[in-house]
């Protein structure tokens, strides 16, 4: 990797003087060569600054007669001025479409999403996992749907946004990287890693034109339980999160996308699932500000453009139970008053039952949104023409003064940032060039980086008999899922039994594995065993016997380390935090002494 070729931003260059200053703050890691390149940094212009910054809360009272009757977002005026003159001319329809991001069905945009960029002036769309499978036609459909918006009078650019966190969540499918995550960054500990797997994941996405992504997550990793965070978290310390999510946003941004982080207030300390659940988080007041919240406070005052707003219940802060995306007490109280941020307020999709269950429909959902004080409303997807969550809360702006500020006011705010970004050489390109997309995506610098971030983060649970040198005629059985563990693994140790395991494995398979493995793993004298999900850790339960009969048996945990914490009885534990072929590959190298592991478990093991 030339670290020379690619620019820092000033939040890289503090980030490291941290962890030059106070490296106790991180585990000890090979980075030494990334740190001693940044090092003599010197700080360049706060990018995330320049975007974030907005007037949408000051009233400029411009006399509208004086200005063109074309004006339009590519004119030439200060971007405040600019912003405030459109929002003020805006119909109530283009006020609030622009206040709007729905995603679409399909691979590409429907005729009805189309209908509402070029009849309503539709602000933002979201790219999803079932769109993505072809990464040209995701380029393409973003140019068609940028160009349709261009034909509106005001010509206001599409926030194109999509989910690709690292890990696990990766919307975006097709040909880019499969990375090794948050909790693997976690365990590593360094913010230079942080900084570079997220430019690397939005230099892939921006290619493809898009230029919003809702990451990074700094849920903090305390309830272990939890199926719906886990590796999607930097771990349990709320500073570490705090100072990795800061290095992800500053990596985001030299990349030319906008970061947003989430789910704010915090969606960690739960094992509900917002998508099903209002999840209730019993944290009480001091609790709230010394752990949930400290993240948010770093990333706010590293100027993050944007947070997104959780689906989340607090009862004892909060007794009516309502969710902090539909909270003005969360939201302006909290977010905007007390911790001072300035910049996008972006929902949670709606159409997750953590909002309507509270709301009671998903109209009421959208108007409660947007009095709590949420710039960016967002459906998965698109909504009919005639649909309530539209005429409803289209009429109430008709009708309703305060509530048509409060639209206006977030419409300015999303219009003025979009001309920050859009109007800065670093942005994503409008008009994405699908020529280059086989070029640019996977990155290529990126794909040694992934590699070199997992090996810093593997981490040991328990090492007898590391590294693994088999003796001659010996036999290994390879049990897993990821054609990646079968590939690296072979790399070392070429000649295996395999038994291929479904990962998504249900009951009937579990227990066909339950009752077979341990017999094919009695013809062999080591077991290297996945496991990922409860399923997979009972098939590695079933081996437990086979110690008494001499056989070694290493387990590799891929995804949350929780699992496998009761396999202490296990030869060997690994910690890979993620399916990623970068972390598995990583894995094998570890395993058969070809690197040192160096990664710190970053959640705390549970006393038995």
């Amino acid at each position: 990797m030339n670290l020379k070729k690619v620019k820092k931003s000033f939040y890289t260059f503090f980030l490291i003087l941290l962890f030059l200053v106070c490296p106790s703050v991180f585990s000890q890691s090979s980075a030494s060569k990334v740190n001693s390149d940044l090092k003599n940094k010197k700080p360049e212009q706060n990018f995330m600054s320049t975007i974030s910054h907005n007037s949408a809360d000051v009233e400029l009272n411009l006399d509208l007669s004086k200005y063109p009757d074309d004006i339009n977002f590519w004119s030439d005026y200060p971007n405040a001025e600019l912003a405030y003159v459109i929002a003020k001319r805006m119909t109530d329809e283009e006020l609030y479409s622009q206040i709007l991001m729905f995603g679409w069905a399909g691979a590409e945009p429907s005729d009805l999403l189309n209908s509402w960029v070029l009849e309503r002036g539709l602000g933002s769309v979201k790219v999803f996992g079932w769109n993505t499978d072809n990464t040209f036609l995701v380029a393409k459909s973003i140019a068609a749907l940028q160009k349709k918006a261009q034909t509106r009078r005001f010509k206001i650019p599409l926030f194109v946004a999509t989910d690709q966190e690292g890990g696990w969540i990766r919307h975006v499918k097709g040909s880019t990287s499969i990375t090794p995550g948050n909790l693997s960054i976690g365990a590593g500990g360094y913010p230079i890693d942080s900084y570079w797997s997220a430019y690397y994941i939005c230099r892939e996405i921006a290619a493809l034109g898009i230029n919003l992504n809702f990451a990074p997550t700094v849920d903090l990793f305390t309830d272990q339980k939890s199926t719906i965070i886990g590796t999607r978290s930097f771990g349990e310390d709320p500073q570490k999160a705090g100072l990795l999510g800061v290095a992800f946003a500053a990596g985001s941004m030299d990349a030319g996308i906008i970061p947003t982080a989430k789910h704010f207030p915090g969606h960690g300390d739960t094992d509900n699932d917002s998508h099903v659940y209002l999840p209730s988080i019993q944290a009480d007041l001091e609790t709230f500000e010394n752990r949930e919240l400290v993240p948010f406070k770093f990333l706010i005052n590293a100027d993050i453009p944007a947070i997104m707003s959780g689906h989340l219940s607090f009862p004892k802060i909060r007794e009516n139970g309502e969710p902090a995306s539909l909270s003005e007490f969360f939201l302006q109280e909290i977010l905007r008053k007390q911790l001072g941020y300035k910049g996008l307020i972006i929902t949670d999709d709606m159409m997750m039952n953590g909002d309507t269950l509270y709301a009671g429909s998903l109209k009421n959902a959208f108007r409660m949104a947007i009095d709590a004080g949420n710039d960016i409303v967002i459906s998965s997807t698109t909504a009919q023409l005639d649909e309530p969550l539209w005429t409803s809360n289209l009429e109430r702006i008709k009708t309703n003064p305060e509530f048509r500020a409060k639209v206006e006011r977030a419409a300015r705010r999303v219009i003025e940032i979009k001309l920050n970004y859009f109007k800065n050489s670093e942005a994503a390109p409008l008009y994405p060039d699908v020529n280059k997309i086989a070029e640019l995506v996977p990155d290529r610098e990126g794909q040694k980086f992934f590699f070199d971030q997992a090996c810093r983060s593997i981490t040991f649970y328990k090492a007898d008999g590391y590294p693994f040198v088999p003796s001659e005629n010996k036999k290994v059985l390879l049990a897993g899922s990821e054609p990646s563990f079968f590939s690296g693994m072979k790399k070392y140790y070429p000649s295996t039994a395999d038994v291929r395991i479904s990962y998504n494995i249900g009951p009937n398979e579990t227990q066909y594995w339950i009752d077979n493995i341990p017999a094919v793993a009695y013809n062999c004298d080591t077991i290297f065993i996945c496991v990922w999900d409860k399923n997979s850790y009972k098939i590695a339960e079933s081996l437990k016997p086979l110690k008494a009969q001499g056989k070694k048996i290493v387990v590799f945990s891929i995804m949350s380390p929780v699992l496998s914490f009761n396999l202490d009885w296990a030869d060997t534990v690994l910690f890979g935090y993620s399916y990623s072929p970068f972390s598995l590959e990583a894995m094998a190298a570890v395993i058969s002494g070809q690197v040192n592991p160096e990664g710190v478990l970053p959640i705390t093991i549970p006393k038995k």
